[in-house]
Formats: C-alpha cells, sequence, structure tokens
C-alpha cells in the first residue's frame, strides 16, 4: 500500500537530463543510435558537455577524490 515517492531531482540531475535529450535530438537528426558513428565523435561539444554533465552528476559538483 505504501507508494514510493518519486525522487526529486537535484540540479547536476535536471542538467544530466537536459543534456541527454539533446544528445539524442542530435543523435536522431543525423540518425546514429550512438554518438561513436558520427564523423566529429571525438571533437563533439555537445558529446562533452554531456559527459561532463554525467561527471558532475555523479559527484554532484565536487571536485577531486572522485573514482568510478
Amino acid at each position: 500500500m505504501a507508494e514510493q515517492a518519486q525522487k526529486e531531482l537535484d540540479e547536476f540531475e535536471l542538467h544530466l537530463e537536459k543534456m541527454l535529450n539533446k544528445l539524442r535530438e542530435c543523435q536522431n537528426e543525423k540518425g546514429f543510435e550512438t554518438c561513436s558513428a558520427c564523423e566529429v565523435f571525438l571533437e563533439c561539444e555537445l558529446r562533452k558537455q554531456y559527459v561532463d554533465a554525467v561527471y558532475n552528476s555523479m559527484s554532484k559538483g565536487d571536485t577531486g577524490g572522485f573514482e568510478f
């Protein structure tokens, strides 16, 4: 009977969701299922921003001492 309350997203998780949506839009526009199929994969600014958002979401903005 007890329902699990939906977890409220913090600012880092919200930014991650936003970046993930942008990344998926780009992939859809280019017809790719993954960024690695794209010719600008290693130089892509959007992908770099997404990777940063993932890191910040995991570390909650703290620098140093974070281990995967």
